[in-house]
């Protein structure tokens, strides 16, 4: 289901180094205090963690991809694939008789994306992981190719907050900003599609409810296990 299916039914320190004393608390050079961070580092380390992975100078605008990241990439694209080709069965079904219902999975178009910019916190991976779950798809979802344009249309709203700030921040909000602008925009390109116009405003504001709140959802359950995975060990020890 997208705009386009909708159109149709993630220090060593050398030991010469004397420490300074310093007052009580306050830690050495080479040593800091508790909570300051490291000399390289020395926010706190939750805003570290939402710093982008990418080196300084020109180097941050060229976008990168270790066999590692890609490797991540290719399993979070056929694991979104299979999630995916049933659902757009299922989808396709109850847009017959039931739109409303129907437009209450596009939630799920959102999740392999969402699960690799938190994951991975690299720019590009989630437009990639909506490419390859969109080719997974090809033979399975009676659309063809234009699946693919399907899959990459959702992944790019979950991407666009990111290129706003070129990917230097990696704050969870984003993440659902991204989910709230397709959740008004889809409906929208989907007017037609739906026939939304002949039903009475309830109705019309109720569709545009259900899309975004899907959307929102698929969205925190990306971010959930994308979290999960994390905590696991999947993705920690990637190159930076």
């Amino acid at each position: 289901m997208s705009g386009t299916d909708g159109m149709r039914p993630n220090p060593y320190v050398d030991a010469s180094t004397v420490a300074v004393p310093s007052p009580a608390g306050a830690g050495s050079e080479t040593h800091p205090a508790a909570g300051a961070g490291s000399a390289a580092h020395p926010d706190s380390p939750s805003a570290v963690q939402n710093r982008p992975r990418s080196g300084g100078g020109r180097s941050r605008f060229r976008f990168r991809f270790p066999t590692a990241i890609l490797l991540t990439c290719a399993a979070l694209g056929v694991a979104g694939g299979i999630l995916l080709a049933p659902a757009n069965w299922i989808s396709t079904l109850l847009f017959l008789g039931l739109p409303f219902v129907s437009v209450g999975l596009a939630g799920l178009w959102l999740l392999p994306s969402v699960i690799a910019l938190r994951l991975l916190r690299r720019p590009l991976v989630g437009l990639l992981v909506g490419l390859l779950a969109g080719l997974v798809i090809v033979p399975f979802s009676g659309y063809g190719f234009s699946s693919v344009a399907t899959n990459v249309w959702w992944a790019a709203f979950t991407e666009l907050p990111f290129l706003f700030v070129l990917w230097r921040y990696w704050g969870t909000w984003l993440h659902y900003l991204g989910a709230a602008i397709v959740g008004v925009v889809y409906p929208i390109l989907a007017w037609t599609s739906f026939n939304l116009g002949a039903f009475d405003l309830g109705l019309q504001i109720t569709f545009f409810a259900i899309t975004l709140a899907s959307c929102l959802g698929g969205t925190a359950l990306g971010i959930l296990i994308a979290d999960r995975l994390r905590r696991a060990g999947v993705g920690g020890r990637l190159p930076r």
